[in-house]
């Protein structure tokens, strides 16, 4: 009996221990309801021990743990008294304990089993307590974010979607099927259906992040993608959300909105045009090309192979713009840029700096100097074939070249900003060499360059430094009258050597100079007439002054010399402006009307070089010319060359007819002057009858002439 009694008592001890190592709360229940027993767990649950539980019945008052929110449940509703009233299990009843606060601290799933004795007799009732507080606060979790997401998707477009984990359940809100073209379950709703709509090109970093997302620890994920349209296309979205994670950072529902990346997209295209292409031709900038040359640069550094820069620039394109209208300029722009795209491979680099200049980046030319030069050569040669073909500008035929220059590169030695000036100059070579040619840089064009830069320096400090002065050459009548005189201008450095006109002025132009030193010579031109007036002999001459085509484009400039003429006092009828006939070459209403308008304050104007430019006749129609002067190459072989005399004779007879004044400059010999005589000229003018001299000497000779 002792030994049977040891026994049972060793099988209880067992089974307690067992009690108070299972994974859950267990407290048992006699026939009565009062508690017999509790393991370790269930009283730590249900925060009392095991002595307090002891007899305690299954009254309102021993659920005293149970939250007030589970308390209002009657007596008889008790999971305990339930099973003893019925003798069946009570599963899954979820309870809030421990209510030391406004929140359950603890949820616990209960389950409550009956135990039979051998008669049948309900013996006793066994109740779990399982925890599923995480599973709880995760649920709760998700509410709260699901109300997020609904408060922030309130009035937007973004199409909502669900994914259940454990399930693989998806949910895809009908926004996000109408985003793309389809009918909301058009096609199979599984997990699967985000890879096989995927572009294939994302498809791997798609995958690999989705991975990442389950595997990983973040709650909030963002990332671009392409998701295959019903017509084809792909539209970009931009797909965002949350994930909530379990116990042990588990993935258990990933939630989230797709955004329709397409107009954001459009609009950034439009942007990154905007700042890297040209909107006429829709060839890359000057940005852009900067950004590509500099990537090529470095990759024939790298390589060690050669490349080259091309400076295009049409020819006579102003003329163009000017004669026919900007429509048509824009309209030859546009072919020229379509060309060159096809007679260049894909990976060579074509940009429009602006105008009429294209500059284009050859790479990959070879590992020697003579071999990219070679090459080069090759491609320029399909350049002018491809520009050198008539174009069709609304139905009006027209024929352009280009004017090519060439800096070769190997990546190690200048930069950028050098090469283009390099490829430039090289251009300008290829103009002044005849223009529809091409030529490499080298380094006699860049002394010759650096030169020039000194001279526009130095031109620039002497405007400053008034170190110019002027020279007059006297005009004669055929009687030998002095009745005038022409301007020139002398450039006095202070080294004691005068500097010609031909050593500054084609500068002067290029560099704009010319209109500040053209105003300045117009200036001290007015005041030496106006210290004549009224001299016997000063105060009766004409004074020519040259005028520079940019003088004339100025809309100002009729203002300008009536403002220098009431300055300094100079009568109007005795400044005569000299004008070359380049002048008339462009924007002819406009230069008629600025002549017009000065000649209403008195001032002459003489055609110079009358014959050597582009010389019509209209000229002398619709302008107000009051004389025309006779270029010194034709005088100079007027005495010798029998082509030249009749030349000379018409230019006299037409002038005549016109009722025109006649000068001829360059007389140096007296067979020159006597031809001249005899044929009626009118004004002579040249070193045989008088040399230019400073201003101050020629009043000084002359005054009392």
């Amino acid at each position: 009996m002792i030994m049977n009694l040891d026994a049972a008592a060793a099988v209880q001890r067992r089974l307690d221990d067992l009690l108070d190592h299972l994974p859950a709360g267990v407290v048992v229940h006699g026939a009565d309801g009062r508690i017999v027993a509790a393991n370790c767990l269930a009283c730590e649950l249900l925060g009392q021990s095991a002595e307090q539980l002891k007899g305690t019945e299954s009254s309102a008052a021993a659920w005293d743990f149970v939250h007030p929110n589970y308390q209002a449940m009657a007596p008889e509703d008790y999971p305990v008294n339930v099973v003893l009233r019925t003798g069946e299990k009570l599963a899954h009843l979820i309870v809030g304990v421990l209510a030391t606060g406004t929140e359950p601290v603890r949820w616990l799933i209960c389950n409550a089993y009956p135990e039979h004795d051998p008669d049948g007799r309900l013996n006793q009732v066994v109740v779990c307590f399982t925890d599923c507080t995480a599973l709880k606060r995760a649920k709760q979790r998700l509410q709260k974010s699901e109300e997020r997401l609904r408060l922030v998707l309130r009035g937007s477009t973004d199409a909502p979607w669900d994914y259940e984990v454990d399930t693989g359940e998806v949910y895809y809100s009908d926004r996000w099927w109408n985003m793309l073209g389809y009918e909301p379950g058009a096609l199979p709703g599984d997990a699967g259906l985000w890879l096989r709509l995927t572009h294939p090109d994302d498809k791997a970093r798609v995958g690999d992040f989705m991975r990442q997302l389950l595997d990983g620890q973040h709650e909030n994920y963002s990332i671009e993608l392409r998701l295959r349209h019903r017509d084809g296309h792909h539209v970009p979205v931009l797909s965002r959300g949350f994930v909530l994670r379990g116990a042990h950072g588990k993935a258990l529902r990933i939630s989230g909105t797709n955004t329709d990346l397409t107009e954001r997209k459009r609009t950034e295209r439009r942007i990154y045009e905007l700042a890297y292409f040209d909107h006429l031709t829709g060839l890359p900038n000057r940005r852009f090309l900067i950004e590509e040359l500099d990537k090529a640069l470095a990759r024939s550094h790298r390589s060690g192979r050669f490349g080259a820069l091309l400076f295009l620039d049409l020819d006579n394109f102003k003329l163009l713009n000017d004669t026919m209208g900007h429509d048509l300029g824009d309209m030859l722009l546009r072919q020229v840029a379509g060309r060159l795209r096809r007679a260049l491979r894909h990976s060579d680099a074509l940009a429009r700096l602006g105008g009429d200049e294209f500059v284009i980046v050859l790479e990959d030319l070879g590992c020697s100097a003579e071999t990219a030069v070679q090459e080069t050569n090759h491609v320029i040669a399909k350049l002018q074939d491809a520009l050198g073909q008539p174009y069709d500008l609304a139905g009006r035929a027209f024929s352009s070249t280009p004017s090519i220059g060439v800096v070769l590169f190997d990546g190690t030695s200048a930069g950028i900003e050098t090469l283009l000036k390099q490829a430039d100059l090289a251009m300008y070579r290829a103009k002044a060499d005849g223009r529809n040619t091409a030529r490499f840089f080298d380094a006699g064009m860049q002394a010759s360059a650096d030169r020039q830069a000194a001279l526009e320096s130095g031109l620039r400090r002497g405007l400053e430094m008034h170190q110019f002065v002027l020279f007059c050459q006297p005009q004669f009548s055929r009687d030998g009258r002095l009745v005038g005189a022409e301007v020139l201008v002398r450039w006095d450095r202070g080294d004691g050597v005068l500097l010609g006109p031909d050593t500054f002025i084609g500068l002067a132009e290029t560099s704009g100079l010319i209109v500040p030193l053209g105003q300045y010579v117009l200036d001290e031109a007015c005041q030496a007439l106006a210290r004549w007036r009224g001299q016997r002999t000063l105060g009766s001459l004409k004074l020519a002054v040259n005028v520079s085509v940019h003088q004339m484009r100025g809309a100002d400039f009729p203002d300008r010399v009536a403002d220098v003429l009431r300055r300094t006092g100079a009568p109007a009828d005795r400044l005569c402006l000299e004008l070359t006939e380049s002048v008339f070459a462009e924007n002819v209403a406009e230069t008629v009307e600025r002549m017009h308008a000065l000649r209403g304050l008195g001032v002459q104007f003489s055609l110079d070089d009358f014959g050597t430019g582009y010389s019509s006749l209209a000229y002398l129609r619709r302008f107000p010319l009051t004389a025309l002067k006779i270029d010194r190459s034709f005088v100079h072989d007027v005495h010798l060359d029998p082509d030249a005399a009749p030349i000379v004779e018409a230019i006299i007879a037409l002038a005549r007819k016109l009722r025109l004044e006649i000068v001829a400059e360059g007389v140096e010999h007296e067979a020159q002057r006597s031809f001249l005589v005899d044929g009626g000229c009118g004004t002579l003018q040249g070193y045989l009858l008088g040399r230019p001299v400073p201003i101050a000497e020629f009043e000084r000779i002359y005054g009392g002439y």
